[in-house]
């Protein structure tokens, strides 16, 4: 039975042979990755020269959720006997762990910051009509989808499958290339948002109006079960507080109509002695209402979370921009890079053909 032929190693001196022969190469044929090399240089010039300039607008804040302490949950087992949730189960729900980051880049909260107006070097405009302003893509809808009058003022409920089709385009943009959020460590709660645009202005304006959009949206929902549990608390104690007024103002309207009453008659008495009663049940109700309303308002204040700005955008924004030599540098290189490459995937492949 014949072996197997193993495949021949290649040493590591025909490497090093195969690497000068490939050098000498590309030395015999330097006009051409020289003029390449020219050629990407120009180019990088160019792009240096044509190339906007980029400012980065950077907010960090640090968050801290309003968790549920054990000073409180000695009380939730109380509250729970009265059928009141002080949702003492301490958990985060959608907003547990990295989520607040996503919440960042969902279209919900970046469609409601590009539809916020605000004023931008004194003039009041909303922040999508500015993008829209700067990148200038009202000539190009005018040219191709003629919809250049396109407006993005009133509910958003009613706008046309355009204008949600052109804010989803926008959002995409922002999420793939001019937006980024993320934790500054990963043990740490401080998170950083950063918006990058052509437009200083904006820069500064969209971040500073995300930031507080999704804060006060995060806020609100993290507190809303405890709103509604004080809302329906204090409903509940407004009711029977004027259930027990009505019976005070009934026993002291019983015992005005009998003033005297003949003490043989028991019979007077028992229009004042229900009214009592009531007065009694309905104090011992209120009680407990008004217990449980001010565990709710602890609970609720608990659940608002800190969110403290640590460090604002502020004028002048960091500036990212391709200088003209390094545009030269890089753009030579690279010419010479893809000229040299070229040439040797050719000489390689004729070989082969050969």
């Amino acid at each position: 039975m014949d072996k197997i032929a193993e495949p021949s190693e290649v040493s590591l001196k025909e490497i090093v042979t195969k690497v000068k022969k490939g050098l000498t190469y590309l030395i015999s044929r330097w006009k051409p990755i020289v003029a390449f090399g020219i050629v990407g240089a120009a180019l990088g010039l160019t792009y240096a020269i044509i190339k906007k300039p980029t400012y980065k607008a950077v907010c960090t804040f640090v968050l801290e959720d309003g968790s549920k302490s054990g000073g409180l949950g000695q009380y939730a087992g109380l509250a729970s006997l009265a059928g009141i949730d002080l949702g003492s189960s301490g958990g985060g729900g959608i907003f547990k762990g990295d989520n607040i980051i996503e919440l960042y880049k969902s279209r919900l909260m970046l469609e409601k910051t590009l539809l916020s107006e605000v004023t931008i070097a004194g003039k009041k405009q909303l922040l999508i009509d500015r993008y829209i302003e700067f990148n200038q893509l009202r000539k190009v809808w005018k040219q191709k989808d003629h919809i250049d009058t396109i407006s993005f003022r009133g509910a958003t409920d009613k706008f046309t499958r355009s204008q949600d089709s052109i804010i989803s385009t926008i959002v995409e943009v922002f999420n793939k290339k001019l937006l980024t959020v993320d934790k500054l460590d990963k043990k740490l709660s401080i998170i950083v948002v950063q918006v990058e645009s052509e437009d200083e202005l904006f820069a500064q304006s969209f971040n500073l109006k995300l930031v507080e959009t999704v804060n006060n949206f995060y806020s609100v929902t993290k507190t809303k079960k405890s709103d509604q549990n004080v809302t329906v608390l204090q409903r509940q104690a407004d009711s029977v507080k004027a259930v027990l007024n009505n019976s005070i103002n009934g026993v002291a309207s019983a015992i005005d109509a009998n003033p005297n009453a003949n003490p043989q008659l028991l019979i007077l008495k028992a229009p004042s002695q229900r009214k009592q009663v009531d007065v009694q049940a309905s104090t011992a109700i209120y009680a407990e209402i008004v217990k449980n309303l001010e565990l709710s308002k602890i609970s609720l204040r608990q659940d608002v979370p800190l969110i403290q700005i640590i460090d604002e955008p502020v004028l002048p924004l960091l500036k990212t921009k391709v200088g003209k030599l390094k545009g030269i540098i890089l753009g030579g290189l690279l010419g010479a890079f893809l000229s040299s490459t070229f040439l040797l995937t050719r000489k390689i492949f004729d070989k082969i053909l050969s």
